[in-house]
C-alpha cells in the first residue's frame, strides 16, 4: 500500500513538472521568441534544473513542439467538440446552431481570458518564424476540424456541393479569425474604442451573415 502510495505521489510531482515547465516555456517563447529563450532560461523561470527539460523534452527543439501540440489539441478538442454538440442531438440540426456553436468554440479561446493576447503573440511568431516539423499545424488541428466541419455541413445543407462546402468553411475561418486579429491589433495600438467587439455579437453577425451566404447557393440552385 505504502509503495502505491509513494507511486502516485512521485507521479503526481512528475505531472506537475512537465506542466510547469510547459507552461513558462510557452510564456518565454512568446515573449522572447524562440531563438531568444535558452534550456537555461525556461529552467530558472520554472525553478526546475536543466536536466529536467532534457529528461522530460529531450531538449529544447521538442519542448517546443509540446508547448504547440498541448495548444493544438486544446483548440481541436473545442471546436470539434462544438460540432459534435449540434450534430449529436435528436432534433433537426439547424444551420445557424451548427454555425454559433462552431464559432464560439473558435473565438472563445482567442478572444476571451487572460492567456488569449500571448496565445495570438504566439501563433504570429511562428508564422514569421516557424520552428514547428512540416504539415504539424495543419495534421493535428486544421485538418480534423475541417473534415468535422465538412460532414456537418453536408448534413444540415445537402443542397451544397462539395466544393462549396470548402469555400464556405474558409469564408467562416476568415471573417473569425479577422475579427480577432482587428481587435488584438486595435487594443495594443491604444485605441480599443475604435473596434469594440463583443463576443456573443460578433459571432451572431457571422452567424447571420454566413447562413445568409449559404442560403443563397439553394436559392441559386433552381436557376
Amino acid at each position: 500500500m505504502a509503495s502505491s502510495e509513494q507511486s502516485a505521489r512521485d507521479g503526481a510531482v512528475e505531472r506537475g513538472v512537465h506542466s510547469r515547465l510547459v507552461e513558462t516555456a510557452e510564456e518565454l517563447f512568446c515573449t522572447r521568441g524562440f531563438n531568444e529563450t535558452s534550456v537555461r532560461d525556461i529552467a530558472a523561470a520554472a525553478g526546475c534544473n536543466v536536466a529536467a527539460i532534457n529528461y522530460y523534452f529531450g531538449g529544447k527543439d521538442n519542448l517546443y513542439v509540446e508547448v504547440w501540440r498541448r495548444r493544438l489539441a486544446q483548440m481541436r478538442d473545442m471546436r470539434l467538440a462544438g460540432i459534435e454538440r449540434v450534430m449529436s442531438g435528436q432534433q433537426p440540426r439547424q444551420l445557424e446552431e451548427l454555425l454559433r456553436s462552431y464559432a464560439n468554440s473558435f473565438v472563445e479561446p482567442l478572444m476571451e481570458g487572460g492567456q488569449s493576447d500571448r496565445l495570438l503573440r504566439f501563433m504570429a511568431r511562428e508564422m514569421v518564424d516557424p520552428h514547428l516539423p512540416r504539415e504539424m499545424f495543419l495534421n493535428e488541428m486544421v485538418l480534423p476540424v475541417m473534415n468535422a466541419m465538412n460532414e456537418a455541413l453536408q448534413k444540415s445543407c445537402p443542397w451544397l456541393e462539395e466544393r462549396q462546402v470548402q469555400l464556405v468553411i474558409l469564408s467562416i475561418v476568415g471573417q473569425l479569425m479577422q475579427a480577432v486579429i482587428a481587435r488584438g491589433m486595435f487594443e495594443r495600438g491604444g485605441h480599443p474604442e475604435l473596434l469594440q467587439l463583443d463576443l456573443a455579437e460578433t459571432v451572431e453577425h457571422v452567424v447571420r451573415f454566413s447562413a445568409a451566404g449559404i442560403r443563397g447557393y439553394q436559392n441559386n440552385s433552381g436557376e
